[in-house]
């Protein structure tokens, strides 16, 4: 059964062995996983239909999504692919402001968040009592995260970024949280990540990692979530609000598994790819 993992070029490069691994896994279920560069996808509309085309490679029969773009995602459902994630999934967990807007029918903490542009932010007093966070709607990976303690700053992040869409947050406690792999929409583990020197918790800007316990409460808070979804992979990820409780912070849905490889022997890609030829089977 042949499956497409689409990544851009670049990514693909930084995360040649994952791509490996992946593909090994998925031969192991016996799954043909290829490789294929969204560069090299053409996706629109041809002849009057929904097109999306490859000069070498036929369509296949679901899609593995790693490129964060719900179109093509949506695309290639419209024409009968399955996509892991899907296309509902790629288009609300990569707007932070759509994923708050659906995560708050959970019933769970939340942090105080204004969805609005820098713009606006500049010419109208600021939401929140300085400090605050500011996120740009598509960012991840903690990329496009500033600390906002004066209105000085606040001014030179309008010259600097060209991000115009954003949230804005009351800051929580910095430098910690904790992420909750998911597949097939149950929890496999979870990851408390600090980083002592920014107020950053991402592993991969320098933080470190160790298994985190959910406790009942922290688990029904999850599954609040999982009603409101269904994830074939993704990250869940939380704050810590100033008392020690759990705040949710956002969902990844293009996650990776460094995190918990480096502090686990869970195997979460074997997992994964169970779950993709089981869902095929039962399509």
């Amino acid at each position: 059964m042949i499956g497409w993992l689409i990544y851009r070029e670049e990514d693909a490069i930084h995360n040649a062995a994952y791509i490996k691994w992946f593909q090994e896994e998925a031969y192991k279920q016996g799954l043909s996983l290829k490789l294929i560069y969204r560069e090299d996808l053409h996706i629109g509309v041809c002849d009057h239909k929904r097109s999306v085309y490859h000069e070498v490679h036929d369509l296949p029969v679901f899609a593995v999504v790693r490129t964060r773009e719900p179109l093509l995602t949506a695309l290639l459902e419209s024409l009968g692919i399955r996509c892991f994630n899907t296309s509902t999934v790629a288009r609300i967990c990569n707007d932070k402001a759509l994923t708050y807007h659906h995560v708050v029918e959970a019933g769970i903490a939340i942090p105080d968040t204004v969805f609005t542009d820098i713009s606006m932010l500049i010419t109208s007093p600021p939401p929140f009592p300085y400090p605050f966070i500011i996120k740009s709607r598509d960012g991840h990976g903690g990329q496009e995260v500033w600390l906002i303690q004066n209105s000085t700053q606040l001014e030179e992040l309008k010259n600097a970024t060209l991000k115009e869409s954003v949230i804005v947050q009351r800051p929580a406690q910095f430098g910690k949280d904790v992420r909750v792999f998911i597949v097939g929409n149950q929890i496999v583990s979870a990851v408390l990540r600090h980083n002592a020197k920014d107020f950053k918790s991402n592993y991969s800007l320098g933080g470190s990692a160790a298994l985190y316990e959910l406790s009942i409460e922290e688990q029904q808070a999850v599954h609040g979530i999982l009603d409101l979804f269904q994830f074939d992979l993704a990250g869940i990820d939380f704050m810590f609000s100033n008392d020690g409780t759990l705040l949710f912070n956002e969902i990844e849905d293009v996650v990776g598994s460094r995190t918990l490889s480096e502090v686990s022997s869970i195997n979460l890609l074997e997992m994964y790819c169970t779950h993709i030829k089981e869902t095929l089977k039962n399509k």
